[in-house]
């Protein structure tokens, strides 16, 4: 018997939001706007300093400037469509305006796990080889770096909307999140998925395994020179370089080690505290990197404290 039914591919998604917390949206809205603000006004701050003061014209710093710039695109890729979610009910997305977000969003996660390898290889050659800083970390090498980490995570997140683009998409719409996520995506179609969750299994494993096993690697080293070293006071500053970098690491693996193991063997948890960390796993990392290396880093903040002084001068 032949089946008549016609399908039309759907060209919309739902994006639902929180959960269970629908009633509550516009009061989650208040921390993300929060979280927005203070992530585009610190990383522009940082920027700016890093640009104005030539002391900080150094690949420590040029590596803080892009892991600032890729915080900005990071969360205005995420926290925009939340605060239309959670304040204007904005809930529908066009396919391809959702595979673009998806696309960005994991782009860019990938690039920010580069740029903390880079860090990490520089604070391992600030340390345990000084003397050779200047001509292994040139501007050249840093731009270098920079290339491959950012060409590293377009050619890997670039299959994913393409093998999703192949499939077909007929009735389910609706994505239970508040953005456009790789897996909730697959998830909806009409037929078998097993290459696509295959493939962004093995992008997830591979990026996360190779970069904390490359910073892992970086700072047994720097540990190693620095306990050889017979000041407490040298041990104390050299360790003291890398404080901002450690604090920066654990923001941004923390909460993905935490939305990981719920996901895994968190069956009881409720699917509205799994999207909270998955969404908090986007906006929390961009709004604190500027404020580690506000608090951490003497030559920025002591340069921040300036700016405001005399701004504070020039309106009295």
């Amino acid at each position: 018997m032949v089946n008549n039914t016609t399908y039309h591919y759907i060209s919309f998604f739902y994006l639902v939001g929180i959960p269970g917390l629908e009633h509550f949206h516009y009061l989650i809205g208040i921390p993300v706007c929060f979280l927005f603000v203070l992530t585009l006004v610190g990383n522009s701050i940082v920027i700016a300093t890093i640009k104005l003061e030539p002391s900080l014209h150094q690949p420590m710093y040029f590596f803080l400037c892009m892991l600032a710039m890729n915080d900005i695109f990071l969360t205005c890729s995420t926290s925009l469509k939340m605060l239309g979610i959670f304040w204007f009910n904005e809930h529908w997305i066009a396919f391809d305006v959702c595979l673009t977000q998806m696309y960005f969003i994991h782009t860019l996660c990938i690039f920010e796990s580069a740029i903390l390898v880079a860090m990490a290889f520089d604070r391992f050659v600030a340390i345990c080889i000084p003397l050779h800083y200047s001509t292994i970390l040139t501007t050249a090498m840093v731009i270098k770096l920079g290339l491959v980490g950012l060409s590293r995570a377009v050619s890997m997140v670039l299959p994913c909307p393409l093998l999703i683009k192949r499939l077909p998409y007929y009735t389910n719409y609706i994505i239970h999140h508040t953005y456009c996520e790789h897996m909730a995506i697959v998830k909806l179609a009409s037929a078998n998925t097993q290459i696509n969750r295959a493939y962004g299994i093995s992008v997830a494993l591979s990026v996360t395994m190779v970069d904390i096993w490359l910073i892992a690697t970086s700072y047994i080293k720097i540990l190693q020179a620095v306990f050889r070293l017979s000041s407490q006071n040298a041990r104390s500053k050299a360790l003291g370089t890398c404080a901002a970098h450690v604090c920066t690491i654990l923001a941004f693996y923390t909460p993905a080690l935490f939305s990981f193991i719920t996901h895994r063997i968190g069956k009881n948890v409720s699917p509205s505290v799994h999207i909270i960390l998955a969404s908090l796993y986007l906006l929390v990392p961009p709004t604190v990197n500027p404020l580690v290396y506000g608090v951490k880093t003497k030559q920025i903040r002591d340069r921040v404290l300036n700016l405001f002084s005399h701004l504070k001068i020039s309106v009295y």
